[in-house]
């Protein structure tokens, strides 16, 4: 196993590798800020268990990594950085070398659900091990994770505009999904050791939409890309003959839109701000009351809610976790009507 990392910009990794390119067939590769610990060569991923030979690359959050590494401590493990995924890292290892005998990708997808039992937080991770050099195994609990299956090849990623310029075919992973992955194959489990139930979706946009094109950085591209956005978001929906729009993505009947008595708009960062912009063009065409709110403070708030509530909560990747959350307190409270736009 060969590994390369640098703190700071993608750059600095870039002109390393070109500097001593790593060779092979299978591999890991990840950008995240720090979570835990300095902005340090070592601190960035991938991370290792206490063989050397487990790698991980993970996103989210492990709330009880300190508990965790005291005990790991205790047992004799070393680490190397301040991270809570090293730790995630040697508590797997530790429970894949435990097992007796030649070890099988089966014993490595067990350490991992053993481990992931154990740890209370958020991930999207994937691991490789030196001993199983054919094999990745991913898992997702609250951080997106996205399978690519090509011909010959198969991906996890974390953004599906990663692989577009592979595969098109992907599948959307849920929480608590396993995934072995390998060249040609793939298999899909829940935590608790049941297959899993899942659906091969086709993207639909190309490797060039996913791509700067002329602009110098993507903020630009997506404020030039408005005025095609709005056009495509209206197309089929606006009927000039009946003087109406035909809203059919929110599967609600006439009578069910005029019950509704209150709209609240829910989302995070630039999600947000398209909601203030809804809040005013609803109120102004609709004539609706209509409200905004932070996602991340919905939950945590004690808002009325009842079956007359129509929610939209507004996501640009689809996977914002906060957003998610909102979405589903406002299900909890009564909200009969909540609905997911991305």
């Amino acid at each position: 196993m060969e590994i390369r990392k640098r703190a700071g910009r993608i750059n600095n990794l870039a002109q390393l590798i070109q500097q001593d390119a790593p060779r092979g067939t299978i591999g890991l590769g990840h950008t995240r800020w720090a979570t835990h610990g300095g902005v340090t060569d070592a601190n960035a991923h991938p991370h290792l268990d206490q063989s050397g030979k487990l790698a991980l690359i993970h996103n989210g959050v492990i709330e009880n990594y300190q508990s965790i590494r005291d005990q790991l401590i205790n047992q004799g493990h070393q680490f190397r950085t301040e991270t809570d995924t090293e730790v995630l890292a040697h508590l797997i290892g530790r429970i894949f070398d435990s097992k007796k005998g030649e070890k099988s990708k089966r014993d490595l997808l067990e350490a991992l659900r053993e481990a992931l039992k154990q740890v209370n937080g958020t991930y999207g991770l994937a691991l490789l091990h030196v001993d199983l050099p054919d094999v990745v195994l991913a898992a997702r609990r609250g951080s997106p994770l996205i399978l690519g299956i090509g011909k010959g090849e198969n991906f996890i990623v974390s953004d599906v505009s990663a692989i577009v310029g592979h595969t098109r075919d992907v599948v959307y992973l849920e929480d608590y999904d396993l995934v072995t992955l390998e060249r040609d194959h793939f298999d899909i489990v829940s935590l608790a050791g049941t297959d899993a139930t899942f659906q091969v979706s086709k993207v639909e946009f190309t490797h060039e939409d996913a791509e700067k094109g002329a602009y110098p950085h993507y903020m630009l591209k997506e404020i030039f890309e408005q005025p095609g956005a709005v056009r495509d978001a209206m197309r089929g929906r606006l009927s000039a003959e009946e003087s109406t729009a035909k809203l059919g993505g929110l599967n609600m009947s006439s009578r069910e839109l005029r019950e509704i008595d209150r709209i609240v708009l829910t989302g995070c960062g630039s999600a947000f701000h398209t909601a203030l912009v809804g809040e005013y063009l609803i109120e102004n065409l609709a004539h609706l009351p209509t409200e905004c709110e932070f996602a991340s403070e919905f939950r945590y708030r004690n808002m009325p809610m009842n079956k007359d509530t129509l929610v939209f909560a507004i996501s640009q990747s689809g996977e914002t976790i906060d957003t998610l959350a909102a979405l589903r307190e406002s299900k909890r409270k009564g909200a009969s009507n909540a609905r997911y736009l991305q």
